[in-house]
């Protein structure tokens, strides 16, 4: 199995030892997304605007790695807070259409950064 490190601008760098994604065959694992504006390095303000934010970030490595949402079938949701639950949906249901990819979502202690979420993906490049 050979694997390729995905990375991209338009997506925070990685602040440890490891990829944005990797991409074996026609599949691509993103590492997890926080709320964090690529040009800034600052989180969004508030759940809903992290949670977009975080989306952004996984769409554009998924481009960057030749996949898109359309090929996402499934992901992990860190929550801070599982309170936020409700507001992460309104927004998360803006990026995805059905059928939906299968989903986790956990409430962790903390966050790197201490953001209020963090989003990776598993995709299937067609």
């Amino acid at each position: 199995m050979s694997k390729k490190q995905v990375a991209t601008s338009k997506a925070p760098g990685a602040i440890g030892p490891y990829s944005q994604a990797i991409a074996t065959g026609s599949w691509v694992h993103t590492s997890g997304q926080l709320g964090l504006n690529p040009e800034t390095g600052e989180l969004a303000e508030g759940v809903q605007e992290q949670t977009r934010q975080a989306l952004n970030n996984v769409k554009a490595i998924l481009e960057e790695a030749g996949a898109s949402l359309d090929h996402v079938i499934k992901t992990t949701v860190f929550l801070k807070d599982m309170n936020d639950f409700v507001a992460v949906n309104e927004v998360y249901s803006t990026f995805f259409t059905e059928p939906y990819p299968a989903r986790s979502a956990i409430e962790v202690a903390r966050l790197p950064k201490d953001g209020l979420v963090e989003i990776e993906a598993i995709a299937r490049k067609k």
